[in-house]
């Protein structure tokens, strides 16, 4: 039998307006949520922009540390990953601890009903694996791309050990997770009993705009992905499937990268 995927796509989009507008029966009209989540989603965004830079990463250590002692910071082994360290963590407390705060002391709502509990995914993990498949098909063949082989893997010594390759993928894996809680669980559903199905929207303009400075195929993706994993995580009610699908997606288009150019590393230390 011939399964339409955009007729099942439109089926779950109107499930989700039909959920949020008997939500909506019960629920106070001034619910002050959306405008909040948008204007902390401003704030994070500016702030995770300007402070994750490694000028800014250097700024600190050298007022931390003084001219001297971070000259010698320079030549631990590890200085440039602990750079992208710092990268994590400035997408930590943006995409998490700010939006968690907000959620248990402004909202006063518990974060199990932001997407953090399990619930459904059991029941989408097939769409899961499915977009999982197609999205690693395509990177396949842009991992042809001398664009996509100069933008991956970010860390740029990722090929210098397993070590390397491992502790990085560590903080690639978890600021993915980062970014899920931040887009499909604190933004849409802080938007979703007010604005319904149209939330999705609401939330994949920031979404995409995060993508500007990634190849134009990505970026361009991004839209159409980040509906997808919108549709998943409200019907799921959970962000763990986006965090399967984008650390899947991550994960293979760095091993590409470095398998295309015959950088997988094979030694384990430097």
């Amino acid at each position: 039998m011939y399964l339409n995927p955009w007729r099942v796509i439109k089926a779950e989009f109107f499930a989700i307006e039909r959920e949020a507008a008997e939500q909506r029966q019960h629920a106070p009209d001034n619910d002050w949520r959306p405008l909040i989540a948008l204007l902390v989603t401003v704030l994070v965004l500016l702030g995770i922009h300007y402070l994750k830079f490694f000028v800014v990463f250097e700024a600190a250590m050298q007022a931390l540390l003084g001219n001297d002692g971070y000259a010698q910071f320079r030549q631990h082994t590890y200085f440039n990953l602990l750079a992208e360290l710092w990268w994590g963590l400035c997408h930590l407390l943006g995409y998490v601890i700010i939006p968690v705060l907000v959620i248990r002391y402004v909202f006063k709502e518990r974060l199990r009903d932001y997407g953090l509990a399990w619930n459904e995914v059991g029941r989408y993990m097939p769409w899961c694996l499915f977009i999982v498949l197609l999205v690693v098909s395509f990177a396949y063949f842009a991992s042809y791309r001398s664009d996509f082989l100069n933008h991956y893997p970010f860390y740029g010594l990722a090929q210098r050990s397993i070590v390397d390759l491992l502790l990085w993928e560590c903080i690639y894996i978890a600021q993915f997770i980062f970014l899920e809680f931040f887009f499909r669980g604190f933004l849409l559903h802080s938007c979703r009993r007010r604005f319904g199905a149209t939330a999705l929207f609401i939330m994949v303009v920031p979404y995409v705009m995060i993508h500007f400075s990634k190849p134009w195929l990505e970026a361009s993706g991004a839209l159409l992905f980040g509906l997808v994993l919108g549709i998943i995580a409200l019907r799921s009610r959970s962000i763990w499937g986006g965090v399967f699908i984008h650390t899947s997606v991550a994960l293979s288009m760095d091993i590409m990268a470095l398998a295309q150019t015959g950088r997988l590393p094979t030694n384990w230390s430097p």
